[in-house]
């Protein structure tokens, strides 16, 4: 009981943070600032595609845990109503903001749910075979079908051609390739996560892909200029250098939080964060209608410095995290969570 409460804890320290990075992306996206210079521009940067690719990834440690400990076909079945589930709020939430991750979830869940029982080479093998297809599209198809990338829109989403090519091949968040990042969630789920000897190589590895990744993508776009849009490691189109990284930050971020959270817990900190990082799915969608409903209430959405955003954020944040902690002094789950269970199981 108490090795599944640590590892708990760390996973739970985890998703706050992956939350927080989230909103600071995201509440940047909707005010419409691009690029910068300065610390805070880098911060920003550095987050994106990184903060949501490590979500995934601990959503896919969620589903290795909970099929370790549950029934096979049980689990999958709660998985696919779960999915059903996020399928409708994450459509609902796509008319609001068009960068929703929900409904790309449904559909990693849904595979995920069906690749449950591969060994660890069968997994390893699908996440090189999900790369290596999103660059054979990438190579033969036109990845800009459907983007305005002045306004970050996307026409074409609610046709059933749209959806298609928006879930799968060019969205913010494809099925191909970012089903990798559940997949090697997945994988971690099957290690032993509370040892220490575990988290330090998480955290070894993990610094070590990214930087290898990094530096890649920088000695190979000086040296291939021409090909620089493949070798990036930015999340938009997300190449195999990106994914590298991607997976490289998030298996070193969780691992960070699985090792500091006993210390954190000693220090009282980890007490303000866990209540926050069990009701991610709830303050996400808050997010979205109280965060960038009320910036758009009050004017800020547009031609705001990069400055605002992030203290817009960081503010909401902190307005959430209170929230869930009082919110965990009367009920055991969100708001959004608890009704998932309802509908769900």
């Amino acid at each position: 009981m108490q090795y599944q409460k640590q590892r708990l804890q760390g996973l739970d320290l985890a998703r706050f943070l992956a939350f927080v990075g989230m909103v600071i992306v995201n509440f940047r996206m909707a005010m419409g600032i691009k690029g910068g210079n300065g610390p805070l521009a880098a911060l920003a940067g550095a987050l994106e595609g990184r903060a949501a690719a490590c979500f995934v990834v601990l959503a896919g440690i969620g589903l290795g845990i909970a099929a370790a400990r549950n029934d096979h076909a049980q689990t999958v079945n709660a998985t696919l109503r779960r999915a059903l589930f996020l399928l409708v709020l994450g459509l609902c939430n796509m008319l609001l903001f068009e960068a929703d991750i929900l409904h790309y979830y449904a559909f990693y869940f849904v595979f995920g749910a069906l690749l449950l029982k591969l060994s660890w080479r069968a997994l390893a093998a699908c996440i090189v075979a999900l790369d290596l297809a999103f660059v054979a599209l990438v190579l033969t198809q036109n990845y800009s079908a459907g983007w305005d990338w002045h306004t970050y829109t996307y026409s074409g989403f609610w046709t059933p051609a749209g959806f298609g090519r928006n879930l799968l091949f060019n969205g913010w968040h494809p099925v191909l390739p970012w089903l990798g990042f559940l997949l090697l969630g997945i994988l971690l789920g099957k290690l032993p996560l509370a040892q220490r000897a575990v988290q330090h190589r998480m955290m070894g590895w993990g610094a070590l892909v990214m930087l290898t990744a990094e530096s890649a993508s920088f000695v190979l776009r000086s040296l291939l200029p021409d090909l620089s849009e493949l070798l990036t490691t930015k999340p938009i189109p997300p190449m195999p250098l990106y994914m590298l990284a991607a997976s490289g930050s998030a298996v070193l971020a969780i691992g960070l939080c699985l090792r500091s959270a006993d210390w954190l817990h000693r220090q009282r900190l980890l007490q303000l964060a866990i209540p926050a990082g069990r009701q991610t799915l709830t303050l996400y969608i808050a997010h979205v209608l109280l965060g960038m409903g009320t910036m758009e209430a009050l004017g800020l959405l547009d031609g705001q410095s990069l400055a605002t955003s992030v203290t817009a954020a960081l503010i909401f944040c902190v307005a959430a995290t209170v929230y869930a902690w009082w919110w965990s002094r009367h009920f055991e789950r969100g708001p959004v969570e608890a009704l998932m269970r309802r509908l769900a199981g």
